[in-house]
């Protein structure tokens, strides 16, 4: 399911849930090619085709996919898709220091974690090179249903394609699954928030573990992206997969981690090092009323239980930066108290409460 409830937050419009977009049938390719209107005057010259009375008009003069493809990708008109293709095993692995990273992704009956269930779960572990930041050696792959026990709503159907006929009598098998998680060094899902509460429910294991998320923990709009959705980030490299189903979405989310950002280093090493960093979330108290402005398009969210508005912010200097904006902006340089909720790697995402305390400004 697509989960991006929580997207606007930071930036992202969610798009409308529907039917997942079927790869493009055209010409029978392993490759989609997505096209822009070319001019008149623009050309791209194939072989003409073999003869013969059983020739196919649209496939007939391809006899390569991959040299057309070649071809049309260097013409500015066109730009080409390749099909993601899954790698059971990286190489490389030559004894240099590593660790050992879980992709992970759900599918479940819906959003809400105390309520909903998990029907799919999908792991990929796969140890990562400290020094390069590159998945090396071969993949292990964990993939099963699990029997909600209550039918699966049709919209969630529609769009992973799992129906109740698939589920019955399955269960994930808690014993592989333990093991799997606690030989990892890290555990990353894109978009956690939702992942990690759903997994903890139903296997603890998953409590003791450092968790990132690829979906906060890296800046898209920073790196040049224009969405954070991982289709979006899949296509900007070349690929195209069938999308909202587990393990497919954890071989995208691998390969999109495994290449590089802006600054040279890939996603894995980004999210292994930001792991042993706290986060926290900042709750204004008592901020005046005629400041609610200022702090919505500061990027604060409204808790209108606790009537307080709030923040979440990814390092100790933000931290600081932000009590200084605070004291400035909103306090009027007035003594005040803010509270803070310390969120560090073990907790982050998770339903469970972070250590709290208050900061004076």
């Amino acid at each position: 399911m697509s989960k991006t409830d929580q997207m606007s937050f930071f930036g992202f419009e969610p798009e409308a849930a529907g039917k997942p977009t079927k790869p493009a049938k055209a010409l029978n390719l392993e490759s989609q090619v997505v096209t822009a209107a070319a001019p008149a005057q623009s050309q791209v010259v194939f072989a003409a085709p073999p003869a013969g009375p059983a020739a196919d008009p649209l496939t007939a003069h391809v006899s390569d996919p991959e040299a057309m493809a070649q071809v049309l990708a260097q013409h500015p008109d066109f730009r080409v898709l390749r099909r993601l293709q899954p790698v059971a095993d990286y190489g490389g692995l030559q004894g240099q220091a590593t660790q050992r990273v879980i992709v992970l992704d759900t599918e479940t009956t819906g959003l809400d974690s105390k309520n909903e269930k998990v029907i799919e779960l999908a792991m990929l572990s796969v140890l990562v090179d400290t020094v390069t930041g590159l998945p090396v050696g071969p993949v292990t792959i964990y993939e099963s249903f699990e029997d909600p026990g209550k039918p699966i709503p049709p919209q969630i159907t529609e769009i992973t394609g799992i129906d109740d006929s698939m589920v019955q009598g399955q269960r994930i098998d808690d014993a592989a699954v333990t093991a799997l998680v606690q030989a990892a060094d890290l555990v990353v899902a894109h978009n956690a928030g939702f992942d990690r509460p759903f997994v903890e429910a139903r296997w603890p294991v998953f409590a003791t573990k450092a968790w990132g998320c690829s979906f906060q923990g890296i800046d898209w709009k920073k790196e040049g992206s224009g969405s954070a959705k991982l289709e979006f980030l899949a296509s900007e490299r070349g690929w195209f997969y069938d999308a909202h189903r587990a393990q497919v979405d954890c071989h995208a989310l691998l390969q999109v981690l495994s290449s590089k950002l802006g600054d040279g280093q890939t996603g894995l090493a980004r999210l292994l090092a930001g792991s042993g960093q706290t986060r926290y979330k900042l709750r204004a108290t008592g901020a005046p009323f005629e400041s609610k402005d200022k702090l919505k398009a500061r990027g604060y969210r409204w808790d209108g239980d606790g009537r307080v508005w709030w923040c979440n912010l990814a390092s100790d200097e933000l931290l600081d930066a932000e009590c200084d904006w605070l004291r400035a902006e909103v306090y009027g340089r007035r003594n005040a108290t803010v509270l803070l909720e310390a969120l560090d790697s073990l907790v982050q995402f998770s339903a469970r409460p972070g250590q709290q305390t208050g900061r004076e400004l």
